[in-house]
């Protein structure tokens, strides 16, 4: 059996969400998303405060003023809006953005996630993940399917600390796509 690239699974991400969404997509896997061309009306908005983010730039045309959440120079579409972190915030709490997108280390069959913290590990913040898990209209997790050790990332129930507790419609990993339902994982396509 072969797994997915990390271009397929965007493509999978892709497919589910709906055509003309205003999408958050987290750091780490999803920022992949803004690189896939689509025929679907997306708009991409970065938690840092930027609504049009379009991909990475063309060599020696990139701004260091311009990031995504990861710090990443990105480009940004026709029509890019550019605000501060509080209305940024207040989009994402407000219920103004249909899709988030994030990665995670776990989700359990209850579609909890935990995505921010491993015991012991140094701890970087949270960033906006909690809010990003409750504003948007529909969660969809972009991840592996194992971790480092070789451990399954979907789980009866998460062992990390938790980000939001029942909040994920979907989960994609280079294994398939899952929803989490009725007490366990739904496969939607492998």
């Amino acid at each position: 059996m072969s797994i997915w690239s990390i271009e397929e699974m965007a493509k999978e991400v892709i497919q589910l969400i709906p055509d003309k969404s205003v999408v958050n997509l987290g750091i780490g896997l999803p920022s992949s998303l803004s690189d896939i061309e689509t025929e679907k009306k997306i708009v991409v908005q970065s938690e840092n405060g930027v609504l049009g983010v379009k991909g990475r730039p063309e060599q020696g045309t990139a701004s260091p003023n311009i990031i995504n959440a990861a710090k990443e120079t990105i480009s940004t579409d026709k029509g890019a809006s550019f605000f501060d972190s509080s209305l940024s915030f207040a989009m994402i709490r407000g219920g103004h953005i249909d899709v988030s997108v994030l990665g995670g280390m776990e989700v359990d069959i209850e579609g909890s996630l935990a995505n921010w913290m491993v015991p012991g590990k140094k701890i970087t913040g949270m960033g906006g993940a909690m809010d990003l898990v409750n504003g948007p209209k529909t969660i969809i997790i972009m991840m592996t399917h194992f971790n480092k050790k070789n451990e399954e990332k979907l789980k009866k129930r998460c062992q990390l600390p938790l980000t939001g507790y029942s909040c994920v419609d979907y989960v994609v990993t280079d294994w398939g796509v899952f929803k989490p339902e009725n007490k366990k994982f739904k496969v939607i396509k492998l």
